[in-house]
């Protein structure tokens, strides 16, 4: 049930954006305290301006049923942007993350929703 969806203004390889993909699941996982099993990660690239500069940037939207504070939240950015900056160079002053709960009506899965 979480999830998150990277884009970034670096150009990525299809290797580079595959070897994003489980170090990125294993930090959801682990932070939230949810099984893996449920854990979705999509990795796009994508025209990004920050701070008036099209150095590479990268902005995550990290959704999930509960699990989401502050100390988690802090938890998941520490994790993101060191990713970020060991595979792809972005430094984390460059990386903007939003954290959304999401009620369990509103989430679908399975021909259904958790709710």
């Amino acid at each position: 049930m979480p999830l998150l969806t990277l884009q970034t203004s670096a150009s990525l390889s299809s290797q580079q954006r595959h070897d994003l993909l489980a170090p990125l699941s294993k930090i959801v996982a682990e932070c939230i305290g949810k099984p893996e099993r449920y854990v979705m990660v999509a990795v796009s690239e994508a025209a990004m301006l920050m701070g008036g500069a099209e150095a590479p940037a990268a902005y995550a939207d990290i959704r999930s049923i509960g699990g989401l504070n502050n100390a988690v939240n802090r938890k998941l950015s520490e994790g993101v942007c060191r990713v970020l900056q060991e595979q792809l160079g972005i430094p984390p002053d460059r990386v903007y993350l939003g954290f959304s709960n999401v009620s369990v009506e509103n989430w679908g899965w399975d021909s259904g929703t958790f709710g």
